[in-house]
């Protein structure tokens, strides 16, 4: 149809290629007429109602083309490629030729509803079944090209694509993924070669190759992040009908990447092979080469739309824990130790996993052994020859070797025997643990762990896991051990006698343990038990303990010989309230000591009475000096006391509750030790504040052997 314009439009019906090329060659006969020396044409048309192929369907295109300019356009009113849909597509030819051969539009700029897209394209396409060539050029110097042949064989070449680039020119089509993009600020450089040609006798075929470098990521919350990832991949597919057999490998040779809470470094190589038939990938062979491990191998079912595996197996063969404990189990462990943990060992392990969700776990351990080190910076020391000394793990087990096997479908056990440990500088002889596996958890009837000469039994232990950590239950027994092999493991004075304690509620959880019922101890011919026992982080640098501690009958002979504090008789019973620790120092108590009351023979010898005279004042020290009583050995007392209220780092000191006659002293002073008997002799303090630090230096003075004190 002739327009006022001085042009033609040349409309043309239909739903293929075959629509296209009438138009094209109606436009070419057009051309011609200048050339036979007939009317100029200025402007030429073509219209087609609609283009439609597998997969794909163009509605409302029109061709235009400016003869003078030598260019033209390329409108579409909709362009359906599966199941998305773009409206009002412009492609504006810097030039425009129509020939024999087809159309080609160089220099283009592509326009969706009026806004440029970030690319400049050239577009060759052939009539009939020929073939089809697209280039676009990205601001950043980045290239796409792909073309597809008269076979229908499709190549495509990504040269230095950006995830910015990719971005822009996803928004348009795909604005989700170009979302995802910007929001995980990824970085990095794609090169790619896409080769896919279509069955004509025999099978269909595809495969990818390609290299990422420079690859980076990162999360806002952090938890998602990686730098500099380097890697070259592959992915080769055929298909003879529905389903695709596929073979892909991946080799990261740069960078570091950080999935919470790993730290993966380069190194990693991918083998794997598989089927695919449009909704599930089953992985037939997957081989993973990874540093510390001697073949990793996995096979499963991935469900694609999900996103998760239907099933997966993994095996792991010769794992070197000194290794991969460090990058790959610390962190999964305990995330906030990981960097206090020491593996070493070896393992083989198999995870069975269902519907994304552990399925069983079995463990083989091999002369594999555990520490956890001190918290980071609590206490290095120096040697004589000058060398930091790197302090003694508070935790080691080893060498372990056994079994363990859990479901979550039913029962699974564990047994282990263990060749040996440590707990701070307590040695732990060998012993076994065999333990029933739940699906939430575990129960160990009871264990014997031997300690020193003694033994700590285990009793009805209850372990679970949930997201905020280990929580569990149980009860502990320590039977008689030798209080001069304790006291010297501990690093405290020679003690006398045995020890025992029990432990019978205990509880735990993330980051805190506390005792349910009370702790007995037998120490110094009496009994100790402490209430209300709490701690947390007890292996953290911010540790707190609170407690109520009661002890009684305590034999002072056997308390002041292995103190050096000189000899004291008799017996005292003495109560600490309120008691906090905080990083293992006091903070905070209420104490109080007190002499039982009774017809037993008291006596306290003079170098007892000049340590206590340091504490509280000079006194009775001084009246021992001028005196006859400096002759006298010991002394006969009625009754002693002492008392300590610490708060903000000081001590509160007071004696005796009240004088004989309920009244207070005249002078201000408190009874620490009130005489009898003959010779007698009282003992009064006077300092009632004294800096908690300072008071703990007096005593270590006055338990040293041989040093006598200074009285101020």
């Amino acid at each position: 149809m002739e327009t006022s314009a001085g042009g033609f439009e040349l409309p043309c019906g239909g739903r293929s290629r075959r629509a296209l090329a009438c138009s094209l060659v109606l436009l070419m006969l057009v051309t011609a007429v200048p050339l036979a020396g007939a009317a100029v044409f200025r402007v030429l048309a073509a219209r087609v109602g609609e283009i439609a192929g597998p997969g794909f369907a163009v509605h409302e295109l029109r061709v235009r083309l400016d003869a003078p300019a030598q260019g033209g356009e390329v409108d579409i009113g909709r362009l359906r490629i599966g199941a998305r849909e773009w409206r009002a597509l412009t492609l504006r030819c810097g030039r425009l030729r129509i020939d024999a051969g087809g159309l080609a539009c160089n220099a283009a700029r592509m326009e969706q509803g009026g806004r440029r897209l970030p690319f400049e394209a050239d577009v060759d396409l052939a009539l009939g079944a020929g073939p089809v060539r697209i280039a676009l050029r990205l601001p950043d110097g980045g290239r796409i090209e792909a073309g597809t042949e008269a076979d229908g064989r499709l190549r495509a070449r990504l040269h230095r694509l950006t995830p910015a680039a990719a971005a822009d020119l996803l928004e348009p089509w795909l604005g989700d993924l170009a979302a995802g993009l910007r929001g995980f600020k990824a970085t990095g450089v794609l090169d790619a070669e896409l080769d896919y040609r279509p069955a004509d006798a025999g099978a269909t075929t595809a495969s990818l190759r390609g290299r990422l470098a420079g690859g980076g990521f990162g999360r806002a919350d952090g938890l998602l992040a990686a730098e500099g990832v380097g890697a070259d991949f592959t992915l080769e597919a055929r298909s003879t009908g529905a389903v695709w057999s596929w073979s892909a490998q991946l080799d990261w040779d740069a960078g570091a990447a950080y999935i919470h809470p790993l730290l993966v470094e380069a190194g990693p190589r991918l083998r794997a092979r598989g089927r695919f038939d449009g909704r599930r990938i089953e992985l037939e062979r997957a081989e993973l080469a990874l540093d510390g491990l001697a073949a990793a191998s996995a096979r499963g079912v991935i469900d694609t739309a999900a996103g998760t595996p239907d099933a997966l197996s993994i095996e792991l063969a010769g794992a070197d824990l000194a290794r991969i404990g460090p990058r790959w189990l610390a962190p999964l462990l305990a995330p906030a130790s990981a960097q206090r943990l020491r593996f070493e060992g070896r393992a083989d392990a198999r995870v069975e996993l269902r519907a994304g969700r552990l399925e069983t776990l079995a463990v083989e351990l091999h002369g594999a052994g555990f520490g956890l080190a001190p918290p980071l910076g609590g206490g290095s020391a120096r040697g004589d020859d000058g060398k930091e000394v790197v302090p003694v793990e508070v935790l080691a087990l080893g060498p372990v070797d056994g079994r363990v096997r859990w479901s979550s479908r039913g029962p699974g056990a564990a047994a282990l025997q263990v060749g040996g440990g440590r707990w701070e500088k307590l040695a732990l002889g060998a012993f076994a643990l065999d333990a029933a596996l739940e699906p939430a958890g575990l129960r160990l009837a009871g264990a014997r762990i031997p300690l020193l000469d003694g033994t700590l039994v285990l009793q009805d232990l209850a372990l679970g896991w949930s997201a905020a950590g280990w929580e569990g239950s149980g009860g502990v027994v320590l039977e008689p051990v030798s209080m001069p092999l304790l006291s010297e493991a501990l690093g405290l004075p020679l003690m006398a006698g045995v020890m025992s304690a029990a432990l019978p509620g205990l509880q735990f959880g993330p980051g805190e343990l506390v005792l349910d019922g009370t702790l007995a101890v037998s120490v110094f011919g009496g009994w100790l038990q402490a209430s209300g026992l709490r701690v947390r982080e007890p292996f953290g640098v911010a540790s707190h303990l609170t407690a109520e501690i009661e002890a009684r009958h305590i034999d002072l002979a056997q308390l002041t010989e292995t103190f050096s504090f000189g000899s004291i008789t008799g017996h005292i019973d003495a109560d600490v309230r309120g008691l906090e620790l905080s990083n293992w120092r006091p903070a905070a108590f209420d104490a109080r000591i007190a002499s039982i009351a009774g017809d037993e023979r008291r006596r306290i010898s003079q170098r007892a009475v000049e340590n206590i005279s340091a504490l509280g004042g000079g006194g009775a020290l001084a009246a021992v000096q001028r005196s006859v009583l400096r002759l006298f050995e010991t002394f006969g007392y009625r009754e002693l006391g002492l008392r300590c209220r610490l708060a903000n780092g000081v001590c509160e000191m007071g004696g005796l509750d009240a004088e004989p006659d309920g009244g207070v002293r005249a002078d201000g002073g408190f009874t620490i030790v009130r005489g009898g008997g003959i010779p007698a002799l009282d003992v009064i303090g006077y300092n009632r504040r004294v800096d908690w630090n300072e008071l703990v230096a007096r005593l270590q003075r006055v338990v040293a052997e041989d040093v006598s004190p200074t009285i101020d």
